[in-house]
């Protein structure tokens, strides 16, 4: 009987460490919360070559890379996987708990954001349809939309809408202007890797900069709480 409570116990200790959450399980300076409310929480990675996060768990999720990466992963049933990517890739993942190790020979950054809700069938914006040539539609799925925007130097989209809260990730950043539907503008120069989030909105952007700008949108389908 003794042997079998010790068993219960050890059992359900490893139960709770399989769902730890990855900014607990990380070692200081690794995992960054940039932002989070109730219906996201927006993390960055930053991971030497060779070390390791032990296992833990995400809800689903996007993730953008800002490096090129190498990692192994391993699952709770003991299987595992290699996976390699190149900065500026996007990935969506449902919710996983693994551990996780650069096999890469430089540090690793990305960003990811966590999705802390359910579906809830908002729609995605008009940006794509109002401007076609610029943006590029990654992915779409219940929990998302993930646009890929390129703004050549000087250039403009268009007035657009975005009807749920969005999060954007500047791969290269730049001088850049939003301006609302109501006519407030908003000016500034953004460093590459930034991450913001926004809720839903109408606006129009410029890229005031001689260099394109690139980046990420991720435009939320989930409840806002």
């Amino acid at each position: 009987m003794q042997t079998r409570i010790v068993c219960i116990f050890a059992c359900l200790s490893g139960v709770a460490l399989l769902g730890q959450d990855v900014v607990k399980v990380a070692p200081a300076g690794v995992v960054k919360v940039e932002y989070e409310d109730a219906q996201v929480r927006v993390l960055r990675f930053t991971e030497q070559a060779g070390s390791k996060l032990e296992m833990h768990s995400h809800p689903a999720y996007v993730s953008v890379g800002l490096t090129d990466d190498a990692f192994h992963y391993v699952f709770p049933d003991g299987k595992s996987k290699d996976e390699k990517s190149k900065a500026g890739e996007v990935a969506f993942s449902k919710a996983v708990t693994h551990s996780g190790q650069n096999t890469g020979t430089t540090a690793s950054e990305a960003i990811m954001v966590e999705l802390k809700t359910k579906p809830a069938g908002i729609a995605a914006g008009d940006m794509v349809k109002t401007n076609p040539t610029m943006c590029k539609v990654e992915m779409e799925n219940a929990y998302v939309r993930v646009t890929r925007i390129k703004v050549p130097s000087h250039g403009m989209l268009k007035m657009h809408s975005h009807p749920g809260g969005n999060v954007v990730v500047y791969l290269s950043g730049g001088h850049l202007k939003s301006t609302s539907a109501d006519g407030k503008v908003e000016e500034a120069t953004i460093a590459p890797g930034t991450v913001r989030a926004n809720p839903a909105g109408k606006h129009s952007n410029e890229n005031l900069g001689d260099k394109p700008s690139e980046a990420v949108l991720i435009e939320l389908k989930t409840a806002p709480k």
